[in-house]
């Protein structure tokens, strides 16, 4: 097996990883060999794959069944996921070998967990109908034990479904079958496959072409060990059993009791590919090999000098301020790598557009590490938090504590978050990982109390600093939750200051955000305004009021097309309060409910002119004005906005005067 001995890309330093990817060029030169990795699976990686069933792709992890909901829904569920592009198993006699590393982690959602989760390797990539339950997406009814199947599965099975079965934590090896032609317990291992969300798993397959055998190791966590196979599986001739050109992935199911949460967190693949016979002698695909590597190293050393020299750039030409007294410290990289365990995985918080955030403990508090990406983008991002956040003091802001900027490292530490971000409690209630928290589903209390907040944090920017800043990235997850579930606004990485009369060097035209959060405006113009980020905060309160995200939900009816158009719809029926989170269960403030709602179509209003301003929004959230009124349909969205019906420098919003912004650009 020539790529799967270049396959272990985890844990890799940069170093590691350069070397790492020479020579699996040189492999694959060679072997005409190919692979895949995916260290998680974030928005957009759903173009590799093909998804049936109720699979889908969640917080960057494959959920093979559906994991959201009450127990009812989640019973009797099926999931298949598979790479769209299929590999050339066996050709002419010969059989390709291959690796398939992943780490998976299989928990119970209430009572006995079941039934379980399989990588396969299938002629088909939609999962069978009617294979839920014992079935484990793999086969049904029907084509079990039949040719028709045509799928070979390594299955972690969690419930003794069949008198042959082992027991209820075990793994298998089935041909065309839901029973096991090779099995073996983990009981003895210490390993438990469904064993609560904070154990992960990492099996190791290997089949090796040439001599036609199959291992299969696990191992606990999610690094690779040396341990010997659980399972090896001789003279095994896939070609006997599947086509040539396979799908390879993942299938799981749950069943109408035991039921779990099936789930793939990182998959790595690789393939000796068996492609036509090459009409070239073996050295030439050497010479041509060698030549690539000796290019690669010099693009390489290049490379590394022209970092070398970007490395050496003063601080100062990157305009980060000098803070004296109150404001962001300089920390030292050895302090915040000790403080951090070197950047250890297990201290990872979460991850977003720029970078990695850690929990670490430093000088005995615990801080929140953002590991900035080392390129011109995040350059950008610290300036901009330095010299944003860094100025500002507000009880609803997250603190910025300090920075670091050392070597290819860039670092900014913050006030550490108990409870993390507002999504997490949204979308994730049963998933919190690690807490032991009373609220999960946020009562109607603290999201009223937390919706408040933030519209104290706009205020404070967009009224009372001495600059005008936008934040322009008002969203679920840039709201943060302290130990009270106080809310704080954090990730100022796009944020631009402002004079109240002219544009700062911070002024610039790239469009910028997170599609749901929005204006319409933005996508013409370009430009941010505080009328962008009322209409942001606008749909927040209707995400924090409603429990759903604010693109396409399936829940919503079909004349709508996303959350401010449901909520719209319901409002023109006099039952806007139908929209509150059924996780509440009705117990929520009715007045406060509609008030949060109207608000939050008011500030979406697709004319920016008639939106209230976020000091009019404090107000009424205080209950020192009186609710804006919205019209019974929502508006349609007319370029350029057509003006007030009067011209002085003031807007009505629901009978009450409010100031709009002046400013028009950023």
């Amino acid at each position: 097996m020539k790529i799967q001995q270049a396959v272990l890309a985890f844990h890799c330093s940069s170093s590691s990883k350069f070397l790492l990817l020479v020579l699996l060029i040189f492999v694959a030169a060679v072997s005409q060999g190919w692979c895949f990795n995916y260290p998680n699976f974030p928005r957009g990686i759903e173009r590799d794959l093909i998804i049936t069933g109720e699979a889908y792709i969640v917080h960057d992890a494959l959920q093979v069944t559906m994991d959201i909901g009450n127990t009812e829904q989640i019973k009797n569920r099926y999931g298949r996921i598979v790479h769209n592009n299929p590999i050339r198993l066996w050709k002419k006699g010969r059989l390709a070998s291959f690796n398939s590393t992943f780490v998976l982690n299989v928990s119970p959602y209430s009572g006995p967990p079941g039934e379980g989760l399989a990588f396969i390797l299938s002629q088909d990539s939609k999962v069978p109908n009617n294979s839920m339950g014992q079935w484990l997406g793999i086969v049904n009814a029907t084509t079990n034990g039949t040719s028709q199947a045509s799928i070979v599965a390594v299955e972690f099975d969690t419930k003794k479904s069949f008198a042959e079965d082992l027991d209820n934590n075990h793994v298998g090896f089935n041909i065309n079958s839901i029973n096991s032609k090779h099995q073996t317990s983990l009981n003895n291992s210490g390993l438990v496959i469904s064993n609560g969300t904070s154990t992960n798993i990492t099996a190791m397959i290997v089949y090796d072409g040439d001599t036609k055998t199959m291992n299969i190791s696990v191992f606990r966590g999610k690094k690779v060990g040396t341990k010997a196979p659980i399972l090896s599986i001789p003279n095994l001739d896939l070609s006997q059993y599947l086509p040539e050109m396979v799908y390879v992935g993942f299938s799981a199911s749950t069943g109408p009791v035991a039921i779990e949460r099936n789930c793939i967190l990182e998959w790595y693949f690789t393939f000796d590919e068996l492609g036509k016979e090459s009409k070239f002698p073996r050295w030439v695909y050497i010479v041509v090999a060698v030549s690539i590597l000796v290019s690669l190293c010099g693009i390489g050393v290049a490379a590394g000098y022209f970092c070398y020299k970007r490395k050496q750039r003063p601080l100062s030409s990157y305009d980060l301020p000098i803070f004296t007294g109150v404001g962001p410290k300089k920390f030292k990289l050895k302090d915040l790598k000790a403080a951090t365990g070197n950047f250890n995985r297990k201290n990872e918080l979460g991850r977003g557009g720029f970078g990695i955030v850690y929990k670490g403990n430093l000088e005995g508090q615990f801080v929140a590490v953002k590991r900035v990406k080392d390129t011109p983008k995040g350059m950008q991002n610290l300036i901009a938090e330095v010299t944003t956040i860094g100025s500002l003091h507000h009880k609803n802001l997250v603190e910025l504590i300090g920075w670091c900027y050392e070597g290819s490292e860039l670092l900014l530490v913050y006030e550490y978050m108990q409870h993390r971000s507002l999504d997490t409690f949204l979308y994730c209630n049963d998933e919190i990982i690690g807490w032991k928290i009373e609220d999960k589903t946020l009562s109607w209390t603290k999201r009223y109390n937390i919706i408040c907040g933030v519209a104290q944090a706009l205020d404070y920017l967009h009224n009372e600093c001495l600059k005008r800043v936008l934040h322009r990235d008002i969203k679920a997850s840039n709201i943060m939750l302290d130990a009270e579930f106080n809310a704080r606004l954090g990730d100022f990485g796009l944020a631009r200051m402002f004079k109240l009369s002219e544009k700062t060097h911070h002024s610039t035209k790239e469009i910028a955000g997170t599609p749901g959060y929005m204006a319409p405006e933005l996508f013409l113009t370009g430009k941010a305004t505080t009328e962008t980020d009322v209409f942001a905060f606008g749909v927040l309160a209707l995400v924090l009021a409603t429990g759903k995200k604010p693109g396409i939900q399936d829940e919503l009816s079909e004349s709508s097309t996303c959350i401010i158009d449901w909520v719209w719809e319901l409002n023109s029926l006099d039952s806007v309060t139908d929209a509150i989170d059924p996780k509440l269960k009705g117990s929520y403030d009715e007045r406060q409910a509609k008030q949060m709602l109207v608000l939050g179509l008011a500030c979406c209003h697709p004319n920016p002119n008639m939106r209230p301003s976020m000091g009019y929004v404090l107000q009424v959230l205080l209950g020192e004005a009186i609710l804006p009124t919205v019209s019974s349909e929502k508006p349609a969205f007319v370029w350029p906005a057509p003006s007030p019906s009067f011209t002085n420098e003031h807007s009505y919003s629901g009978g009450m005067l409010s100031t709009f912004s002046s400013i028009n650009g950023r």
